[in-house]
């Protein structure tokens, strides 16, 4: 796109960015030669389909006449608490090398324009190492803590490496000698942290480009090590139908929608002249065709656009985004690629368990692994008027799946943001096609039909265990054996009592902050 203005360079190259820190820089680039970027991305769990939103935005710094690089980071992906081990960095490196240059290929993205780089090709030389040590003699423990916040895998004891993390991303900026670096709104504290540290280090303070994050199928951040929440670039089209037919996507509900998100930044963007085909029955208003993504919000917003219908939409454009890379990796050479960069673990058969080791355990209620959780999504079950489907932070590295019927019972707002009560060691099982991972524990009365969820104490946090003060103390089981019947018995003797207080027999559930109870229902039975 020859002979842009530097208004018309710059609004390419911020258009629907969520922020820009440093734009006078840019522009001042800008008036001089073209600006050079860099994204980078590290080689950990298999790309998703939300990776073609940075794709479909590297297309706008190539119309833009940017110099673009792309950094596949395998050194950082080993530092974040060893997603990738060393042994594998080599073949997952290569894959996202592969992966990547389909996706750009299937969205019309010309490859001889970009610059791919390997983080060890230049990131364990002796200047780098140097500027390593030097920049560490300046940083303290908290800068690095809070830069990787949003990025780093948070653990209760972390790996030095991790911290090292933010600090090789800023010296990235210098040895890719970018003007700007592009990333998701998540890396913000990196960004903000190599403006401080570079010019200390006599580097110049390069501009940052962020993305915002786009949720996931379940409505947060989309994940690549959550089956539930992403479609994977090489899964089936039956499987693309199936997950976004799952896919959170709420009536009117605009906000936390990953089905919309992909439409406004993916199917609106990787082609000049977008447009997004609604197929209806004449009964349900006919065929609309959409030119801008404005008037898709809108209807949706109104539900004048019914979900349904936009899902299918979105699976069979998504399919056809997605097809070219399918048939690429139909390859014997990528295929053998794929199961060497992404090994699957066979486990291992350890010696036998003694014959009855679980009835030799006391039956405690503290064998059960209940934990506090945060209600990040509810919607209703596809298939199952009486079931609703949620997204449950328990402080692990992703929301678990629980399915729960208590349609009908428990309005969704009740549920949705707050703080509950799940019993998370049960057996997995499929609820009408879904699996359920985890229980919401209610008290419930039978005559009149009352469920009400319980409530951990108030200064309980995300992950909080919560145990039985008076029963005997011991670690909960790994998984309760269902031929044990451990949580059948257990059942029995859970229930609020007079004063609302969640009991097994005498002894009162409760958190580190306090004791476990429900809204109003008394002597009734937990289940």
């Amino acid at each position: 796109m020859a002979g842009l203005s530097v208004d018309e360079k710059y609004a390419l190259i911020s258009r629907n960015l969520q922020e820009v820190l440093g734009e006078d820089k840019i522009k001042a680039v800008l008036k001089e030669r073209d600006l050079k970027v860099y994204w980078g991305t590290a080689t950990t769990g298999k790309p998703h389909i939300a990776y073609f939103v940075p794709m479909s935005k590297l297309a706008d710094f190539l119309k833009a006449g940017c110099e673009v690089t792309i950094l596949f980071a395998d050194l950082h992906a080993y530092l974040d608490n060893m997603k990738a081990p060393w042994s594998l960095l080599e073949k997952r490196c290569e894959y996202y090398q592969r992966v990547i240059k389909a996706m750009l290929k299937s969205i019309g993205v010309p490859l001889e324009k970009l610059k791919f780089v390997k983080g060890t090709d230049y990131e364990l030389s002796r200047e780098y190492t140097l500027d390593v040590y030097r920049l560490s003699s300046m940083v303290t423990e908290h800068d690095a803590k809070k830069a990787g916040a949003e990025v780093v895998k948070q653990v209760d004891h972390p790996l030095l490496s991790g911290m090292l993390y933010p600090g090789l991303q800023a010296l990235d900026e210098e040895y890719l000698k970018c003007d700007a670096q592009f990333g998701g709104v998540d890396q913000r504290k990196i960004f903000t942290f190599a403006e401080k540290y570079l010019p200390k280090l006599g580097y110049a303070q390069r501009a940052h480009l962020m993305n915002p994050m786009v949720p996931g199928l379940a409505g947060a951040k989309m994940s690549s090590s959550d089956d539930s929440s992403k479609i994977d670039l090489l899964d089936s089209a039956a499987q693309v139908k199936k997950k976004l037919k799952m896919a959170f996507c709420e009536p009117g509900n605009v906000t936390d929608n990953g089905v919309l998100a992909f439409v406004k930044h993916v199917l609106f963007n990787v082609k000049d002249n977008s447009e997004l085909l609604i197929e209806r029955k004449e009964e349900f208003g006919g065929n609309k065709i959409y030119t801008n993504y404005e008037d898709i919000e809108k209807d949706f917003q109104s539900v004048a656009l019914h979900p349904g219908d936009l899902k299918a939409a979105v699976v069979r454009d998504l399919n056809e985004l997605m097809e070219p890379i399918r048939v690429e990796f139909e390859s014997a050479d990528n295929k053998k690629l794929v199961a060497e960069a992404y090994p699957v673990e066979k486990k291992k058969k350890g010696p036998p368990a003694p014959k009855n080791s679980a009835s030799e355990l006391p039956l405690s209620p503290n064998r059960l692994d209940i934990r506090v959780g945060k209600i990040v999504s509810v919607e209703k079950h596809p298939d199952a008027d009486t079931l609703y489907v949620e997204k449950v932070d328990l402080g692990e590295e992703t929301p678990r799946t629980v399915v729960s019927g208590l349609a009908g019972l428990v309005p969704m707002e009740d549920l949705q943001d707050s703080l509950r009560v799940f019993l998370c060691n049960l057996k997995p099982q499929k609820m009408r096609g879904i699996e359920s991972q985890a229980m919401l524990l209610c008290a419930s009365s039978s005559e009149p039909s009352i469920v009400e969820p319980l409530i951990p104490a108030e200064g309980s946090k995300i992950g909080d265990r919560v145990t039985f003060t008076g029963a005997d103390n011991c670690q909960p089981d790994e998984q309760l054996n269902p031929k044990k019947k451990v949580w059948d018995k257990l059942q029995e003797d859970l229930a609020v009592d007079s004063l609302c207080k969640a009991m097994w027999k005498d002894c009162g559930m409760t958190t580190e902050s306090g004791v476990v109870t429900c809204a109003s229902l008394k002597t009734v039975p937990i289940k």
